[in-house]
């Protein structure tokens, strides 16, 4: 499972994502080629140097007052003009890596990629069951090599730096390996953290995690989509809490498909991001950002929403309904809320101290393929660290929330689906998406 490769390009060309492979070299010359010690890890730059003005590097695409403006020269073969940013934001190529799932950056700066190949809601194309890491230590904006940290992970998705350790998902269990700074490949054997097994689902079975203020590790944990209304029934999708036990301790429950985890910063609050029962809309269905509470009870599969019993329930199934925890940041059904972070400071009013989430838009069953796809922002309450209340309705993002990168829904189905989103400490969004493979970057050019 510790295995070290290295794609490399030239520094004004991407190789497309079925090419990687004609990239690899073996571990002795990836490591010569950054300069590493035999221990097999590098001095790290880009944490300890950000870049002060990304919008000006070759290759950037500024969103100004006079209009689109692109800095001549950066890399080939990326295109990005199809998307659409708020004035005063740029936009910049970084690489190309097949079914990106989730991104995490390492404490050196390194960006963190989980490419799954099992079966996912994309079909996990030409995933490469690893985990990689695209390192930019020439500070020109773009990766200068794709390298496999973990292979043989054809069921990955979560990932976390913490502790000294990096912690990932292989299958059901969530394992630790400890990690230092520069660090590119594992300086020591994984052990496993958890095996969860108290309930696995067969399509959702992507399992992702976030670390609280408080020092609790939360994961994830799918339903399935067919399960029946029991009013007592078991937990089965919803969070756990990593806290030293064999299989984690559960939460909050009545979930069908938590996708994404993700902790912010300051009030000790983490979230979760919940892909709701397909084709429900007119039952009131929606997908949902949820605060992880312990003892909450979402609803699934008895109910959409507190006290919005699904249909065909008997009456005390849908009793159960009165006490679900109520949801103030809300989604439609198909749009597919998959990845969430929050801002931390850098970026201008209104955008500062924000939620953003990667919409992966619509699969295409109801007609609309990719309808949806988009980035939004959901505004913060300072105080109590939680969204304010949202709904995206229609189409119509209302509330608190706004559009924020737009342009892959224009029904040509050319420009991948958003998946993951990260910030660097430099205060750059990394964006990635499981269909082209690109990862691009967004960066403010007032930062």
């Amino acid at each position: 499972m510790h295995e070290a490769e290295q794609m490399t390009r030239s520094p004004k060309q991407w190789p497309d994502a079925g090419a990687l492979s004609a990239f690899t070299c073996a571990v002795a010359l990836a490591c010569s080629d950054h300069g590493s010690s035999a221990k097999g890890f590098v001095d790290a730059t880009v944490g300890s140097t950000p870049l002060t003005h990304p919008c000006d590097l070759p290759g950037s695409i500024q969103f100004t007052s006079r209009g689109v403006v692109v800095v001549p020269g950066g890399p080939s073969g990326a295109d990005l003009s199809y998307l659409h940013l708020p004035q005063g934001f740029c936009v910049h190529p970084y690489g190309v890596i097949a079914n990106v799932r989730q991104m995490r950056f390492a404490p050196g700066g390194e960006l963190f990629v989980s490419s799954p190949s099992r079966g996912t809601t994309s079909g996990g194309l030409n995933g490469h069951a690893a985990i990689v890491l695209m390192p930019d230590d020439n500070h020109d904006g773009t990766a200068d090599a794709i390298l496999t940290f973990l292979s043989d992970l054809p069921s990955t998705q979560g990932l976390l730096f913490a502790n000294d350790r990096l912690y990932y998902q292989d299958s059901t269990r969530i394992m630790s390996m400890p990690y230092q700074l520069g660090d590119r490949v594992p300086r020591a054997p994984a052990t496993a953290m958890a095996n969860i097994t108290i309930f696995q689902a067969t399509e959702h079975w992507p399992k992702t995690l976030d670390i609280s203020d408080d020092g609790t590790i939360y994961v994830g944990n799918g339903g399935d989509q067919d399960e029946v209304c029991d009013p007592t029934r078991p937990f089965r999708g919803g969070i756990l809490e990593l806290d030293g036990s064999e299989g984690g301790t559960p939460v909050a429950k009545g979930l069908r498909n938590p996708i994404d985890v993700r902790c912010a910063r300051g009030n000790d609050r983490c979230f979760a991001l919940e892909l709701g029962l397909d084709h429900s809309a007119s039952e009131g269905g929606r997908e949902k950002l949820i605060p992880i509470r312990q003892g909450d009870d979402w609803g699934f599969p008895c109910c959409a929403t507190q006290n919005v019993p699904f249909e065909g329930l008997d009456e005390a199934e849908a009793a159960v309904c009165a006490d679900v925890a109520p949801d103030a940041d809300t989604f439609l059904i198909g749009d597919t809320p998959f990845g969430i972070e929050f801002e931390q400071g850098r970026w201008p009013a209104p955008w500062k101290k924000e939620a953003f989430i990667a919409m992966h838009g619509a699969a295409g069953g109801d007609g609309r393929p990719w309808a949806g796809a988009r980035i939004v922002a959901i505004a913060m309450d300072p105080t109590t660290g939680l969204p304010l209340p949202s709904a995206d309705a229609l189409g119509a993002d209302t509330g608190a929330m706004t559009d924020f990168a737009t342009g892959w829904d224009d029904g040509t189905l050319e420009h991948g689906r958003p998946t993951a989103i990260a910030f660097s400490d430099d205060g750059r969004l990394f964006v990635g998406d499981d269909q082209k493979g690109v990862i691009f970057w967004i960066a403010a050019m007032t930062q």
